[in-house]
């Protein structure tokens, strides 16, 4: 059986997080692990920081590949990197997420768990804030994006990024995934931190978004804006 995971992250300007970032992936105890980086047109210190702890991966005989690419965005680039992966299964790890050094095995054991979960994703702090979350919820899933890009999904399940999707992206994947029938299993830990306010999913909470100033306004209406093209893809009737 094939237990690797792949670990696949798009990288765009984030070389102080990444570091960190990187750092956290080398203390997993789950060892059966490879990484795919995407630079995607990063325009900052990024390639550096990657090419000084590629080494460690190397030392750890942990495949590491860096696919360099110009500009394409995020989705583009997660999909380019699951195409040169191989584990059976799949987590798309941010550049700015820091993991417990348990986060990998605790998703790995509650899929098998539960046979029936297609993916494994968590409770996580978002700078000072903790999303506790809860147990699966199709219908919550439908109004509100609450699982995050980085959970630990089958291989054999992944729908793919929808490269048209800029804003909400892993809502678009979660509901995706619903509609063929696909439902994921909550770890009930804090398994990951978001360093930064930028990302998939991060910065696009509405509770975060009403709470902000006037001068911020924009920022609601382009949530709006994000939420409405998900609800029309996906065919979500707005009943608040």
């Amino acid at each position: 059986m094939n237990n690797l995971i792949s670990v696949i992250i798009p990288v765009y300007n984030k070389s102080e997080e990444l570091r960190a970032s990187l750092a956290s992936l080398l203390s997993q105890t789950w060892q059966d692990y490879e990484v795919i980086i995407v630079n995607d047109g990063s325009t900052d210190n990024s390639v550096l920081v990657i090419d000084e702890l590629k080494h460690k991966f190397y030392n750890k005989k942990i495949r590491f590949k860096i696919i360099q690419q110009n500009n394409q965005g995020s989705n583009n680039a997660r999909n380019r990197g699951f195409k040169e992966s191989r584990g059976e299964y799949v987590i798309f790890w941010d550049a700015d997420i820091v993991a417990s050094p348990e986060m990998l095995i605790k998703m790995y054991d509650k899929l098998q768990e539960n046979s029936e979960a297609k993916y494994a994703y968590s409770s996580f702090i978002f700078g000072k804030k903790k999303f506790k979350l809860w147990e699966f919820d199709e219908e919550k899933l439908k109004k509100i994006p609450y699982i995050h890009s980085t959970s630990l999904m089958r291989r054999a399940y992944f729908p793919g990024w929808d490269a048209r999707i800029d804003r909400l992206q892993d809502w678009d994947l979660w509901l995706t995934m619903l509609q063929r029938g696909y439902k994921g299993v909550w770890v009930p830990e804090f398994l990951f931190t978001v360093l930064t306010e930028h990302g998939t999913m991060s910065s696009w909470f509405p509770k975060i978004l009403y709470k902000l100033p006037v001068a911020k306004s924009k920022e609601v209406k382009k949530y709006k804006e994000a939420v409405n093209t998900i609800r029309r893809k996906h065919q979500i009737v707005n009943n608040k």
